[in-house]
């Protein structure tokens, strides 16, 4: 498993609490920036992340922005991602067991690092659960298609 993150200024110190948690657990992972609090634009680090996912370069990406929601709209504009907002670590699970979520996007301003480390290792420690899921996500994939 290879893990991407990319945040915004406003994700930068949660991001980068969360490539500390994957290098503490020794998880394969890309830190693409930001790397200075100034001012960037989140759909150019989503685009990133989303397009590393989709062709495979990462098995799964990270997203911070304030919010979080900014990170997961543009995330989910690219055909194949599935992106997760999610603020705790039920929703972690759930997004990655029933969704088949590749994508995490967190809001720094929502969840302080405690709390984002622990729903990134419920994320990454979930697997799809297929089964009356993988219809679902089947529709999904259909509806990308339909734009």
């Amino acid at each position: 498993m290879k893990v991407i993150l990319a945040s915004d200024h406003a994700g930068l110190e949660l991001r980068q609490e969360l490539v500390a948690a994957l290098q503490e657990k020794k998880v394969a992972h890309e830190d693409v920036g930001p790397f200075a609090r100034d001012s960037v634009d989140y759909p150019d680090f989503a685009a990133r992340v989303a397009k590393a996912v989709t062709s495979g370069e990462a098995t799964l990406g990270v997203l911070v922005c304030g919010t979080g929601i900014g990170m997961s709209i543009v995330a989910n504009k690219h055909k194949g991602v599935r992106a997760a907002l999610c603020t705790t670590e039920f929703e972690a699970r759930m997004a990655r067991a029933h969704n088949d979520a590749n994508v995490l996007c967190l809001g720094q301003r929502v969840v302080g690092a405690g709390v984002g480390r622990a729903i990134l290792e419920a994320f990454l420690g979930t697997a799809f659960e297929g089964g009356r899921h993988e219809r679902r996500v089947q529709k999904i994939r259909e509806a990308e298609s339909q734009g």
